[in-house]
C-alpha cells in the first residue's frame, strides 16, 4: 500500500510541478485550483475515506465468515447506490456550477469568476468516476489487494501531465512558463487541463475494474437496500459522510477565505497542500487503511489486542513523518524553486511551513479514527471533526487578515497597512503583480489548519483512553528519541545547505537531502529506535 501511495504521490507532485510551471501563481492558477476543489466534494464525501469506514468493515466480515455470495450482492448494491447518487449530484453540479462557485469563491469577480465556473462544469463528471474508483479500492482492499488501487491514481496524474504539455506545445510560443504567457493562452491551457482531469478519472476507474471482477467474482448492480449488509453499511455511511463533510467544509471555507486574500493565495495554498499531503497519505492514510481490515476483525473491547496494534503503528508513523518535517523546513523552498519563480517559491514554502505544524497529529489521527471505525463508532470522529473545523475556520480568518498585511518582495518582508486588521484588503490592493510582490495571507490559513489538527488528535486519544480503556501515545512511546533524531538531521541538512550554498540546484538538492537522511538513520540507530530494525527485516524479506 505504501509503495502504491508513494508512486501515486510522486506522480501527483510531478503533476503539480507541471501545472505550476505553466500556470504559475496568478489569477488563472487560482481559478483552476478553486474549480478543482469544488467538485472534489463528491470524491471526498463519497470516496475513499467514507467507503473505507462504512463498506470495508461490512464486506470484510462477510468474506471472513465465508459468505462470498452475500458479500458480492452487498458490493453490487453499494456500487449501484453510488452510481445513482453520484450521477444525481454530478448533474446538479453541472447545472448549478455558477451559483455554487459564487458561494464558495466569494472573493472572485470578473473573468476569474467566469473561468472558475466554466472549469467547474467540465470537472464534475470526471470526479464522479473517482468516486467509483474508491469503490474499487474498497473491494480490492477487503481482498487484501492493496497495490493496484493505490497506484491507479498515477494514470490520473499522468493523463493530466500529457494533456497540458501537448496543449502547451500546440498553443505556446516559449512564454508559457510560470504563468508568464498572456492570460488568454493560460485560460486555454486551464480548459485543456480540466478535460485531462475527466479523461484521467475514466482511465483510473477502468484500470481497476478487471481486478475487482476477478477478486469479487461476478457482480450484479442493484439498488437493494434490504440486504442486511447494505443496511449496516448505509447506517455507518451517513455519520461518516457527516464527519467527512464537516472536514470538507473546512476546505471550502479555506477557498472562500483565500479568495478574499491577495492574488496568488489560492494557488499558493494548493501547491503547499499537495506536498504536505505526501506524508499524510504515505504514512498516515496507508497505515490507517491497512490496519482497518485487521482491526475490523477484532472486537473493540479486546483492548489489549487493539492497543498492541496501535502502538507500533503510531511509532512507525512518527518515524517517517519527523524526518519529512525536517526536509520541508530545511529545503522546502529549494523544492519549489525548480518549478516556480523565486518570489512565488518563497511564498509557497512559507505556507508549507505553516502546514508542518500539524503533520504529525494529522497522520496519527487517521489511525485513531480507523480504530473507532473498526468498532462501529462513526459518530465520535465526526463530532471531533466538527470542532476541528470550527477552530481552524475562526483562527484562520483572524490570522489571514494579519498576514495579508505582510508583503514579500525580493528585498524581504514589509508590513503594509494597520495591524491588527479586521477586514480584507480592498480589491485594488489585492490585485498585486505576483512577479513583484506577494502577500502572506495564505500562511495564516495553513497555521490554523495545522494547529487545529492537534485538538482533534488530543480528543480522539482521550476518548480511547476514557471510554475504551485503550491508552495511546503519539509516536507510540518513542517520540522523544524520534524528535531528537529529526532535530539533529535537520541541523545536518542546514549545515550542508550553508556549505554548498553557491552550488546549482541539481547538486544542492540531493546533497542536502542526503545529509538529512543519513544523519537521521545514524542517530536513530544510535538511539536504538526499533523501527529501524523493522525496516531492515522488511527489506530483507523483500529481497528474499
Amino acid at each position: 500500500m505504501a509503495a502504491g501511495i508513494l508512486l501515486s504521490r510522486i506522480s501527483g507532485l510531478a503533476r503539480t510541478a507541471v501545472i505550476a510551471t505553466f500556470l504559475g501563481v496568478g489569477a488563472v492558477a487560482d481559478a483552476f485550483q478553486a474549480a478543482m476543489r469544488i467538485p472534489n466534494l463528491l470524491q471526498n464525501l463519497l470516496g475513499e475515506g467514507v467507503l473505507s469506514a462504512s463498506f470495508i468493515p461490512v464486506y470484510s466480515r462477510l468474506l471472513a465468515q465465508g459468505r462470498q455470495e452475500e458479500a458480492g450482492r452487498v458490493a453490487g448494491a453499494i456500487a449501484g447506490l453510488l452510481i445513482a447518487l453520484t450521477g444525481v449530484l454530478t448533474l446538479i453540479g453541472v447545472l448549478l456550477a455558477g451559483p455554487i462557485t459564487r458561494v464558495i469563491a466569494i472573493g472572485f469577480t470578473g473573468r476569474t469568476l467566469e473561468l472558475t465556473v466554466s472549469l467547474t462544469r467540465i470537472l464534475f463528471p470526471g470526479v464522479g468516476f473517482l468516486v467509483l474508483s474508491a469503490w474499487c479500492l474498497g473491494v480490492l482492499n477487503s481482498h487484501r489487494r492493496f497495490f493496484l488501487s493505490y497506484v491507479a491514481p498515477v494514470i490520473w496524474n499522468v493523463t493530466q501531465i500529457a494533456v497540458v504539455v501537448v496543449a502547451a506545445l500546440l498553443l505556446a510560443d516559449g512564454d508559457v512558463v510560470s504563468g508568464t504567457a498572456p492570460n488568454a493562452v493560460l485560460e486555454q491551457l486551464a480548459v485543456a487541463l480540466a478535460w485531462g482531469v475527466v479523461a484521467g478519472g475514466v482511465l483510473q476507474f477502468a484500470v481497476q475494474l478487471p481486478a475487482v471482477l476477478r477478486s469479487a467474482g461476478p457482480l450484479r448492480l442493484s439498488l437493494d437496500v434490504q440486504l442486511a449488509g447494505v443496511r449496516r453499511a448505509v447506517r455507518s455511511f451517513w455519520p461518516v459522510v457527516g464527519g467527512r463533510g464537516v472536514v470538507q467544509v473546512m476546505t471550502y471555507i479555506d477557498i472562500a477565505l483565500a479568495s478574499l486574500l491577495a492574488v496568488g493565495a489560492v494557488s499558493a495554498l494548493e501547491y503547499a497542500t499537495r506536498l504536505a499531503l505526501l506524508p499524510i497519505s504515505l504514512f498516515g492514510m496507508s497505515a490507517a487503511a491497512s490496519e482497518l481490515p485487521a482491526l475490523s476483525s477484532l472486537d473493540i473491547h479486546e483492548r489489549a489486542a487493539v492497543a498492541h496494534r496501535l502502538a507500533p503503528t503510531l511509532a512507525r508513523i512518527a518515524f517517517f513523518v519527523v524526518p519529512t518535517i525536517a526536509v520541508f523546513v530545511v529545503m522546502g523552498d529549494l523544492l519549489y524553486d525548480v518549478v516556480l519563480l523565486p518570489l512565488a517559491a518563497r511564498l509557497v514554502w512559507l505556507v508549507l511551513l505553516g502546514s508542518t505544524v500539524g503533520l504529525l497529529s494529522n497522520t496519527s489521527s487517521r489511525l485513531l479514527q480507523s480504530a473507532l471505525y473498526a468498532g462501529g463508532d462513526t459518530r465520535t470522529p465526526a463530532r471531533y471533526a466538527i470542532l476541528r473545523v470550527v477552530v481552524a475556520s475562526v483562527v484562520g480568518a483572524v490570522l489571514m487578515l494579519q498576514f495579508d498585511r505582510v508583503v514579500l518582495t525580493d528585498a524581504g518582508f514589509a508590513v503594509q497597512g494597520t495591524l491588527p486588521a479586521f477586514m480584507p484588503l480592498p480589491p485594488a490592493e489585492r490585485a498585486t503583480d505576483p512577479t513583484e510582490a506577494l502577500r502572506l495571507g495564505a500562511v495564516g490559513l495553513a497555521l490554523a489548519a495545522g494547529a487545529s489538527s492537534w485538538i482533534e488528535f488530543g480528543l480522539l486519544r482521550r476518548y480511547l483512553a476514557r471510554r475504551r480503556t485503550i491508552a495511546v501515545r503519539i509516536g507510540g512511546g518513542f517520540l522523544a528519541r524520534t524528535s531528537l533524531a529529526g532535530v539533529l538531521a535537520g541541523a545536518a541538512g542546514l549545515g550542508a545547505r550553508v556549505l554548498l550554498g553557491g552550488q546549482p540546484l541539481p547538486l544542492l538538492l540531493p546533497a542536502t537531502a542526503a545529509a538529512i537522511g543519513v544523519t537521521y538513520l545514524a542517530v536513530a540507530a544510535a538511539l536504538g529506535l526499533p523501527q529501524l530494525a523493522d525496516m531492515r527485516r522488511m527489506a530483507s524479506r523483500a529481497l528474499r
